[in-house]
């Protein structure tokens, strides 16, 4: 090693540490499937994808947000899934304990980084949450938005194979609207078309 290298920073050290770590975000397996191959889509994926959709879609929010601020929710808000799993929308009995096991992720999880970051990705994730800020809210929205559209776009995929029916789809998602109004119209007419198909059943 070059002795006139110096050293890095143990700031910068916790930093590629936590980087490193969540690269295990692709190995988390969703139960949505991509609309070519229709294989599993990864956490990794579904987070680029609701970024993308972020900076897509801003304009469709209730008003207007901080696109930024949504930005680094919609890509900070999975990796506690990287401890505590992918829990399916519907699975009732896994989703009542989801929000303890992904807080306890997120404590180790972000808690790899410098003190001050950390702080500040909690503050994200528990925003998002919360969805009490209109960021969150959009966030949320856009969260929900991009799953249903996958099974819009590949005949229902994950709905048929977990038996998930139209009422539970509106029950599960109806906040959508708390984020977009055009989103959820939008959502409402593509589920009431995937039952006219037969890609998710009617109740």
């Amino acid at each position: 090693m070059d002795a006139a290298i110096p050293a890095p920073s143990p700031r910068l050290e916790q930093q590629i540490r936590f980087i490193v770590e969540v690269d295990r975000l692709k190995e988390i397996f969703r139960q949505t499937v991509v609309t070519q191959s229709r294989r599993r889509e990864n956490d990794a994926e579904h987070s680029w994808h609701l970024a993308l959709c972020v900076i897509v879609l801003a304009e469709q929010a209730n008003v207007p947000v901080d696109v930024l601020k949504v930005l680094k929710m919609v890509i900070v808000h999975d990796l506690v899934e990287i401890d505590a799993g992918d829990t399916f929308a519907y699975d009732a009995a896994g989703q009542a304990g989801a929000h303890e096991r992904e807080a306890r992720a997120a404590d180790r999880i972000f808690g790899l980084l410098p003190e001050d970051q950390a702080r500040a990705f909690r503050a994200l994730w528990d925003e998002f949450e919360a969805r009490e800020t209109a960021e969150a809210r959009f966030a949320a929205a856009v969260d929900r938005f991009q799953p249903m559209l996958l099974n819009a776009h590949t005949e229902g995929h994950a709905w048929k194979k977990h038996g998930v029916t139209h009422p539970m789809v509106v029950k599960r998602n109806a906040h959508v609207a708390e984020g977009s109004t055009a989103l959820w119209a939008y959502v409402a007419r593509m589920i009431g078309e995937a039952v006219e198909r037969g890609d998710l059943a009617p109740g």
